[in-house]
């Protein structure tokens, strides 16, 4: 059992080939030294809002000896007993409880993590984790910036772990198969691809700083973002919309939509080209309810502000982001957060359309279509059911059993490429041009001031380490 556990937490190098991103390492297959009834020990890290969607998937697993969610570790222990009841009713485990993920890394039971922390912690969580020998499943986006991106790639690369990032319309029978659809020639060669996020969301309004609640860890949530006084309107779910501990719709829901766009065009690698723009269109005392609302109150930070004077949020709530690879192909993106008419055949707000010599496809939810030329009926649509063949749950779960990293719905390098899309653009909108990227630098052209947005200052100890 020691041996076993060992490889587990390790996945020691052996004969069997396995790829993680550009570089290749020999695995020893985890199938060949476990047996079928022995269980992986997880922790999820992260139990509010999208963590609770983990948390289901992992208690849903049919084979209840696939997994066993051991521990729930967030810095808000007041979610504790509402989540722990949900593992206990649906699995008989009653889980432990830590608030401190460090506590839960140094837990030698615990074969891997899955991590649904705000996206400032994605990558340290991740990166300590495979440090701690721990398999990981992060949320996506896979990390806040490009350069600790790039940090977590080198420590899958070098620790030989299961790495999957949660894009998980990877893992939808459509989507695939709309995919290979486009990959066959479906509608001849695709020359563009837009991806659409049109998520209506009224202003958060504002809040005087204030002490945080009781049993809120506070100083843990922050972890590598910079000190600022504790706000409501900063924390639990509004921290998407600032720029320390989020990063915008773009990168919320926008990523599981450029990563369908990227996915359809084949591009393996970074844009050369990118210019975004927008603002935050649209807020008004009526948008606020009066709870929420401090007369005279005003945004914080250099943001355009169109409209309105009652949220404090950073991030823009109109974003459109331009992409272009080395080929000439065009990546197109866009944010509503507003009213809005829809667009595509079937009237759809988060989805992706396609563009090629011969047609057009569109992607809508679970399902998709195809149009020849000029025509109005589809000439080619969904053929497999809406369902999920495996969720990227439990397709984590089976890597890890298998020890083939080959069979990964979205390993750490596919999430890393779509990551960065969000990330390049926002970078755009934030200095305000067009800017050239050099992907195999991972660094703009003649351009400081971008370049120092591709990765952030640390607070002690919450650091990124440079050698990983």
């Amino acid at each position: 059992m020691t041996k076993r556990r060992e490889f587990i937490k390790k996945t020691a190098l052996g004969s069997a080939g396995v790829t993680i991103g550009a570089m290749a390492f020999s695995a020893k297959s985890y199938g060949s030294i476990i047996g079928s009834n022995d269980r992986i020990h997880l922790a999820q890290i992260g139990i509010r809002n999208q963590g609770t969607v983990h948390i289901d998937n992992y208690c849903n697993i049919k084979d209840s000896h696939n997994v066993t969610l051991n521990v729930l570790c967030d810095t808000d222990e007041n979610l504790f007993d509402a989540k722990a009841k949900i593992v206990s009713e649906k699995t008989g485990v009653k889980p432990k409880l830590e608030w401190d993920l460090r506590k839960v890394l140094d837990n030698e039971e615990i074969d891997a993590v899955s991590i649904a922390t705000p996206n400032h912690w994605h990558a340290l969580a991740s990166i300590w984790a495979m440090q701690a020998g721990k398999h990981v499943y992060v949320e996506k986006p896979a990390s806040h910036n490009i350069w600790e991106g790039r940090k977590m790639i080198q420590a899958a690369q070098k620790t030989g772990l299961t790495v999957q990032v949660g894009l998980t319309n990877r893992s939808y029978n459509n989507v695939r198969e709309a995919i290979q659809f486009l990959h066959e020639g479906g509608i001849g060669k695709v020359y563009m691809a837009r991806a659409l996020t049109f998520k209506l969301r009224n202003s958060y309004g504002t809040a005087e700083n204030s002490r945080p609640p009781e049993g809120f860890h506070y100083d843990q949530w922050l972890g590598p973002a910079l000190y600022r006084p504790y706000n409501d309107k900063r924390s639990h779910y509004n921290w998407h919309w600032y720029w320390d501990t989020g990063n915008g719709d773009s990168g919320n829901t926008g990523t599981h939509q450029l990563d369908i766009a990227r996915w359809g065009l084949q591009k393996n690698e970074h844009p050369e080209t990118i210019y975004s723009m927008g603002g935050i269109y649209g807020f008004n005392l009526d948008d606020c309810l009066p709870e929420n609302c401090t007369p005279g109150t005003r945004v914080y930070g250099d943001v355009n502000t169109y409209g309105h004077d009652k949220s404090a949020q950073e991030t823009p709530n109109i974003q459109t982001g331009l992409f272009k690879y080395a080929d000439g192909t065009m990546l197109e993106y866009e944010a509503r957060g507003r009213y809005t008419n829809h667009e595509g055949s079937g009237g759809q707000e988060v989805g992706n359309l396609f563009y090629g010599e011969d047609g057009w496809l569109e992607i809508s939810g679970n399902s998709w279509r195809a149009f020849h030329h000029r025509e109005t009926q589809p000439f080619a649509s969904s053929k497999a059911n809406g369902e999920q063949t495996a969720t990227l749950y439990s397709n984590f779960i089976e890597t890890i059993r298998s020890g083939d990293h080959k069979m990964l719905q979205c390993d750490m390098h596919e999430g890393f490429y779509s990551t960065a899309l969000p990330l390049l653009a926002n970078i755009s909108y934030r200095v305000k041009r067009e800017l050239k990227f050099m992907g195999d630098y991972e660094r703009f052209a003649n351009d400081s001031e971008a370049d120092t947005m591709l990765s952030r200052i640390y607070r002690e100890p919450y650091v990124v380490p440079d050698k990983v």
